[in-house]
């Protein structure tokens, strides 16, 4: 591992505070940012999580594809912690804390819209960070893209439904050029890219290991000037109400924890091999945020407490996801197989 791996948190926390003071100084020059988007999809950071991507997605050998299906039950994971327990699990939480816990410092208005935000980040499971998860800890690339694309299927036609039954609401907007879009940037032309370079290097082993070692530190940069600008956009709002934010926080630290562990013992249930059971309970325990704050603006404003509350989900996801990188990591030894991805 080199520095920038090795000593990532650290980054990440110095480009969460960098952030934070750029923001709050230069508010205009962020705003002018955030205003560089398509469909509610901020062009820049597509362009980061872009560049992010690429170099995990040269790792998938299509060859190897083929081979997944021996080991079903990573997908059946993904598939009942996405869509039958965490969409549900985050939708309790919140109404447990503002309709209960946090009532007495919320108006019942304000404590709706706060829900609302939390359940659109459960019924969104992560699309695009997951490749970056997967690869710090060793993830098998070729499963992680099709645990990845099964997701994005159900999601496109269990979004709607579903959010809709969770908020009560009938008339759901569901940004559908966000969604196709995000999946478009995020999934498709990286991974298209990565096939043209695995072609262009003739399948050669050697030539993608020392185009991978070249191109992996351009991705750790690209992850914190992510972070950098996600809390650059929302520096006001964190400086402005860091107790709301607390609130919100705490169901959200809950059910990510929480989400983990459920997650993580069905695969040591299941004897999942550790590449591929990391990767399915991080897909879980993270969130398509991109979505989740576009339908949160669609449906319920710019500032309404539910946009908020995904906008705090963003923030939460990258140290609290780093620190489940880390459980990951030093568990390893608890899962049977070999670290090694499949081979065709």
């Amino acid at each position: 591992m080199g520095i920038f791996e090795r000593y990532l948190s650290l980054w990440v926390a110095l480009a969460m505070a960098l952030g934070v003071v750029l923001g709050s100084v230069f508010p205009s020059l962020f705003s002018v940012l955030a205003d560089f988007q398509y469909a509610q999809v901020n062009l820049l950071v597509a362009i980061l999580i872009w560049c992010m991507i690429y170099p995990m997605m040269v790792q998938i050998d299509f060859r190897a594809l083929a081979h997944v299906s021996k080991q079903p039950q990573g997908l059946l994971l993904t598939v009942v912690v996405n869509w039958l327990i965490k969409p549900f699990s985050m939708a309790f939480l919140g109404w447990l804390f503002f309709k209960v816990v946090f009532a007495g410092w919320v108006d019942p208005q304000t404590a709706e819209e706060y829900i609302a935000g939390m359940i659109l980040l459960g019924v969104a499971p992560c699309t695009a960070m997951v490749f970056v998860w997967s690869q710090l800890t060793r993830g098998d690339a070729n499963y992680t893209l099709l645990q990845v694309s099964l997701n994005d299927v159900i999601m496109i036609f269990a979004f709607a439904p579903l959010a809709g039954l969770l908020l009560g609401l009938t008339d759901v907007v569901v940004p559908w050029q966000t969604l196709l879009l995000s999946v478009l940037l995020y999934v498709l032309i990286p991974l298209i890219a990565g096939v043209l370079t695995r072609y262009l290097c003739a399948q050669d082993e050697q030539k993608i290991q020392r185009l991978e070692t070249r191109l992996k530190p351009w991705s750790v940069v690209s992850l914190l000037l992510t972070v950098l600008l996600l809390f650059g956009f929302q520096a006001n709002t964190l400086l402005a109400q860091p107790l709301v934010i607390a609130m919100i926080t705490v169901p959200l630290l809950l059910q990510t924890y929480g989400i983990f562990v459920l997650a993580y013992a069905g695969a040591y249930w299941l004897k999942l091999p550790h590449r591929i059971a990391a990767p399915a309970c991080l897909i879980g325990t993270s969130n398509f945020f991109e979505l989740a704050v576009a339908v949160a603006i669609a449906v319920f404003g710019l500032h309404s407490g539910a946009a908020l509350a995904t906008v705090v989900g963003v923030l939460v996801e990258v140290p609290v996801m780093l620190s489940l990188v880390a459980v990951a990591n030093r568990t390893r030894h608890w899962f049977p197989g070999s670290t090694t991805a499949i081979k065709p």
